[in-house]
């Protein structure tokens, strides 16, 4: 098995970890907004495993990417005081931390992805 596919296999089981944990944390939530978008979501990184596993590409890459990075910024914002979406700080969980180092770490699996494949077709 060489590099690139170790790396994609990586990346499927960071975003379905990740997305287990949001159907988990959302399917007890009195907020229905918030279990709306943690299951939704959740169901949507576990889905995010096919495309990695099949390789569909870089436009599916690109799309995983940008849908980590969104969930990575929301809660960021909702930790800040204050802020737009809440009003207020929301805690900092021991799942909230556990879920974002996965949601990272595919975020930097797929970045390596990405150019990883990029130097493997220069090359030919």
């Amino acid at each position: 098995m060489n590099n690139l596919n170790i790396l994609f296999y990586a990346a499927a089981a960071t975003t379905a970890i990740a997305g287990i944990i949001h159907v988990v944390l959302g399917i007890p939530s009195n907020n229905q907004n918030m279990q709306i978008l943690f299951v939704v979501g959740g169901v949507v990184q576990i889905f995010w495993v096919v495309p990695m596993i099949r390789k569909w590409g870089n436009v599916w890459y690109g799309v995983g990417l940008g849908g980590t990075l969104v969930f990575i910024a929301i809660w960021v914002i909702t930790r800040i005081p204050d802020n737009f979406i809440t009003g207020r700080g929301g805690r900092i969980s021991d799942n909230g931390i556990l879920t974002e180092v996965f949601q990272i770490a595919f975020v930097a699996l797929i970045i390596a992805i990405l150019v990883m494949g990029s130097k493997i077709t220069e090359k030919k």
